[in-house]
């Protein structure tokens, strides 16, 4: 596997939780695997291995040297790539904001040192790429190394884990990458005359693969494509929708160590003792224990549906329903969020930043967990809120539709700030009826969305590819 990131040495987001533990559910199932990763400036080498010393990849007349580590302790082989120059700075992507400007020669490198990996260390069958910052590597593979003897008989596999994020560079980065000119065109990394990363997994690997079936669906279409919905019709018949899994050894309200008290479907006292404890946390007042305490754990971001919590935050908060929100984001949703718990703070309370312990707090002693989304590929905190007795209100988009049904939660389809409010609503109606919500709360926490069954359906693929079927 080829990736930017992996928990729990290099995580911003969803695709590190994935690479963390998708392999070691693929191990269960027989499949061997090692990931390859950035050495950023955050990761420490203390206790890993050098695997190898000094390798040089030229692009075009530049020259980059790079070391291979193979980090400690791991349950799968994790390479390092490490590159000072490229790699050892403060973000993983940018900083304050604003991507690195040699994103293309970083990423270039990256993806040339993974095959180096491959062949030096690992050999493998099978490259599967994630998102854009991975795409070169079959871009790579059906070029420049299409006659390497390495290579002959290997195949690919691309996962898109978010569309919005493509790797989009000048035309003049296909020279300073090192990329043949060949690979510039409409079927190949060209889009409308500009370099994308992400093209290059979606136009030259074996097989694609999103993270939901429902996202595998929604982003052939122009509106979710970004731009992209006709290069992956033309290729649907690769493309599959593998829902992600949750990583139940972490999240599970039986033995969480970061909460209150623990608690099952099957005594669900120490639900209330969370609560108790996370309006505390919080400093919601005591009242709000038997009022429906929404919770959001979430980027404040136009995707995750800011906007249109925006529009009827105060609307909520006067149905007398509280929030308890985690995160950060926009500026603009950032204030928004700040100025509504100042204008209520007995309803409305906010933590900015990202806290993983109280993350765990918010999904154990919430009643609803919120999740308005534009597009979500997958999302991981509605399967996590399931396990935790918290009732999810959810946009019906990507994985978000996958996961949640009437017998579990609420949905809306308009992407609107009243269609948010009417779902709301009828959760606070449900939660007024205990013997309704308890039946509700236990069908989501008898649920399973473990790695398992993606793991099979990766798996599946991976033979399927390897027998050349």
């Amino acid at each position: 596997m080829v990736s930017s990131e992996a928990a729990p040495l290099a995580k911003t987001g969803g695709l590190a939780d994935v690479i963390g533990a998708l392999p070691i559910a693929l191990g269960e199932t027989g499949d061997e695997v090692a990931v390859v990763i950035p050495r950023y400036g955050s990761i420490d080498l203390k206790g890993a291995r050098r695997a190898y010393d000094q390798i040089p990849i030229y692009l075009g007349p530049a020259r980059h040297v790079v070391a291979i580590y193979q980090a400690a302790s791991t349950p799968f082989p994790l390479y390092l790539v490490d590159c000072p120059p490229l790699f050892d700075r403060k973000g993983f992507y940018g900083e304050s904001g604003v991507d690195y400007p040699d994103n293309h020669i970083r990423f270039a490198v990256f993806a040339r040192a993974a095959l180096a990996v491959a062949r030096l260390l690992y050999r493998t069958e099978i490259f599967h790429c994630h998102d854009w910052q991975a795409g070169l590597v079959p871009a790579l593979l059906r070029s420049s190394f299409s006659t390497d003897p390495t290579f002959l008989g290997s195949k690919t596999v691309f996962t898109i884990h978010n569309l919005g994020y493509q790797g989009l560079f000048p035309r003049s980065a296909l020279a300073e990458a090192g990329l043949e000119p060949a690979v510039f065109r409409p079927d190949g990394l060209e889009f409308f005359g500009r370099v994308s990363y992400i093209k290059g997994g979606i136009s030259f690997a074996d097989a694609l693969t999103t993270v939901s079936p429902t996202y595998a669906r929604e982003i052939q279409t122009p509106e979710y494509g970004f731009g992209l919905d006709g290069a992956l019709r033309a290729r649907t018949g690769v493309l599959t929708g593998i829902l992600n899994g949750a990583d139940y050894n972490e999240w599970d309200p039986r033995n969480d160590p970061l909460i209150a008290a623990p608690f099952s479907a099957d005594d669900l006292s120490g639900k209330e003792a969370c609560k108790r404890a996370l309006l505390a946390e919080f400093g919601l007042p005591e009242a709000a224990l038997d009022r429906p305490l929404i919770g959001i754990v979430s980027r404040f971001t136009r995707q995750k549906g800011a906007d249109i919590l925006a529009e009827v935050a105060a609307e909520i908060a006067a149905e007398d329903i509280y929030i308890a929100a985690l995160g950060s984001g926009e500026a603009e949703y950032e204030t928004f969020f700040q100025q509504m718990a100042a204008d209520h703070p007995d309803r409305i309370a906010l933590r900015m930043g990202y806290d993983d312990g109280l993350a765990h707090r918010i999904e154990a002693g919430a009643d609803i967990f919120l999740m308005p989304s534009r597009y979500e590929p997958c999302g991981l905190n509605q399967i996590y809120s399931l396990r935790y007795g918290t009732v999810p209100v959810v946009r019906a988009t990507g994985g978000l539709d996958d996961t949640i049904d009437e017998s579990t939660g609420f949905k809306f389809a308009e992407y609107s700030g009243q269609a948010l409010l009417g779902a709301v609503r009828a959760a606070a109606q449900a939660f007024s009826n205990p013997a309704l919500w308890r039946r509700m709360m236990r069908r989501g926490m008898q649920k399973d969305f473990s790695w398992k069954a993606s793991a099979a359906g990766y798996s599946a693929l991976y033979q399927q590819l390897a027998s050349g079927a």
